[in-house]
């Protein structure tokens, strides 16, 4: 237990001199809080020079609540839970396995060093996204995760900042769900995950941004506006009750087994749950919601 407890207060004092050097510029080529806002201005200017939803504000509903969301979920909640998190799970995997005589490297099917890089990155990419796929239907089939994630859902104006809004839980849930895959896989280093996370969060704002965009054949493959705003729409077809178009980054898995859904343009669709009416309207009441509803 005293091991866990230091990994824990090594993890906080780790990130937190990590943050700071993020915010001072002392990390260049994988920055995460100047990548946020510069990726955040680029599709936010887009959504003001290719408005889809003409008449949707600027400055949409709950544009700041989804911008706080944004900052506290990218950085905040890594100090609080997930690095902390992450690290502990890693040590407690290993020691599993090596209680049955084995170590990480004894798990791994293959190590993308061995391969050529583009080759690992895209492997790397595959995988990561395929397991947040199936969390994500997770997040909908199961009763409890989908308290968690009624939050995102509660979005009623689509914009990019919209991404981010999300329950601290649902990274734990997908944290740990992704764990198991890439250790098996193995040999990622930081700048294979920048590139990739970088990637997927450009991805992840135009999907959820002001724009109609589909990109025409690269629509099967590729995640877009017009696909994502179906997979919030508040009112769908009784045999698609769990949800329609999980895709994360790509959409080729939702047409893959057979869960996309893109009957009509989708542009003034309403978006939501039933009963979201009664969903809390900020930030606080809606962390604590799924804890009040065990009450």
């Amino acid at each position: 237990m005293e091991k866990y407890i230091e990994i824990i207060k090594n993890s906080y004092t780790g990130y937190w001199s990590y943050l700071k050097n993020e915010i001072l510029l002392q990390n260049q080529w994988d920055n995460y809080f100047y990548g946020l806002i510069l990726v955040s201005i680029i599709v936010w200017g887009l959504e003001i020079v290719f408005p889809w939803r003409k008449d949707q504000a600027r400055l949409r509903k709950d544009f700041w609540l989804d911008a706080f969301y944004m900052f506290f979920n990218f950085f905040l909640l890594n100090l609080i839970v997930l690095i902390a998190l992450s690290n502990t799970t890693e040590a407690f995997f290993n020691d599993i396995l090596s209680l049955i005589g084995l170590s990480s490297s004894d798990v791994q099917l293959f190590d993308v060093d061995a391969l050529p890089r583009p080759i690992g990155l895209l492997i790397f990419f595959l995988v990561s996204d395929f397991t947040q796929w199936n969390t994500h239907r997770l997040l909908h089939r199961v009763p409890f995760l989908w308290n968690f994630h009624k939050v995102h859902h509660s979005v009623k104006e689509m914009g990019f900042a919209a991404h981010l809004r999300y329950h601290w839980m649902e990274p734990v849930v997908y944290k740990s769900l992704l764990y198991i895959p890439i250790a098996v896989i193995g040999g990622f280093d930081a700048q294979d995950v920048a590139i990739v996370h970088f990637f997927a969060l450009t991805i992840g704002h135009l999907n959820h941004a002001n724009l109609g965009w589909d990109y025409g054949i690269l629509k099967y493959i590729f995640n877009n506006p017009k696909m994502h705003i179906w997979h919030h729409a508040k009112n769908l077809p009784k045999h698609t009750k769990y949800g329609v178009n999980f895709g994360i980054s790509l959409s080729i898995w939702d047409y893959l087994f057979k869960t996309s859904h893109i009957p009509s343009d989708g542009k003034d669709i309403e978006l939501g749950f039933e009963g979201d009416e009664r969903f809390p309207k900020d930030f606080l009441q809606q962390e604590i919601y799924p804890i009040k509803l065990k009450s």
